[in-house]
């Protein structure tokens, strides 16, 4: 490939049978000078759609959200890493910022608006947007966390903003989100357990009052009509479900 900045990327996704949504996500990173990816045994096309797009595919079994994309990254040929799902795509204006921003890059990491997709309209208040993404790093001075679910980047020196949006164009239906959604809650519920936090009625109660509070009526997720209500819904949802999953463990424990 081709490339119009100085410092060499690599574009890193993890994947598992997301053949229905790798071939845009793939044509948006063709800018980058290599594209790894580590798959978990898809049992779809993803592997042959990804060899025919020129990506480099390592085969590995699945460690959890964090890890498996702290492994993907250490195994990228670049020190300046770009790591997206298969199902988001870099705008046109968020990849001119990262080539001007590689020039020559003055922070060890930069964050992106993340502008998502649900119930066929991309979300532009609320919960779905701007979705703040860190996204783009040092590898040597940056990593994944461990956490199996709600991963994040941990960065150390300073961290840039971009201009333009990474489009998530997840292809769900309210069926298989609400699914993800409840796998998610018990994930996060686990993390929190595991951290030695206590859940109780009191916070079953508000935190999903306060999270919709938050998201529709401060952060104007009113304005972005049925899918935002929804999308805010089900987040709410999901809380409630963390701390219902965590108070029945903590009453089953001695």
């Amino acid at each position: 490939m081709t490339t119009k900045h100085r410092t060499p990327l690599s574009a890193v996704l993890i994947t598992r049978n997301a053949a229905a949504q790798l071939v845009d996500c793939l044509a948006s990173v063709a800018f980058c000078d290599e594209v790894l990816i580590v798959d978990s045994s898809s049992e779809d096309a993803t592997v042959a759609i990804a060899e025919r797009h020129g990506a480099r595919v390592i085969q590995s079994a699945w460690r959890g959200f964090g890890p498996q994309k702290q492994f993907a990254v250490e195994q990228a040929k670049h020190d300046w890493v770009l790591c997206i799902d298969a199902d988001e795509r870099v705008s046109e204006a968020l990849r001119e910022s990262i080539r001007a921003a590689l020039q020559a890059p003055g922070c060890t990491a930069w964050r992106f608006a993340r502008c998502n997709k649900f119930m066929g309209r991309y979300l532009k208040h609320g919960e779905g947007y701007p979705d703040w993404s860190l996204r783009l790093f040092d590898r040597r001075a940056a990593r994944w966390s461990d956490d199996a679910v709600h991963e994040k980047v941990i960065a150390g020196g300073e961290i840039g903003t971009l201009q333009g949006d990474l489009l998530h164009d997840s292809a769900e239906s309210l069926e298989t989100y609400f699914a993800k959604q409840n796998r998610y809650s018990s994930l996060a519920a686990d993390a929190a357990l595991a951290r030695g936090e206590r859940a109780s009625v009191l916070r079953l109660l508000l935190s999903p009052a306060l999270r919709f509070i938050k998201f529709y009526f401060l952060r104007l997720g009113l304005l972005d009509g049925l899918p935002g209500l929804v999308h805010i819904l089900v987040g709410c949802g999901a809380s409630f479900a963390k701390y219902a999953k965590m108070l029945t463990f903590q009453r089953k424990s001695p």
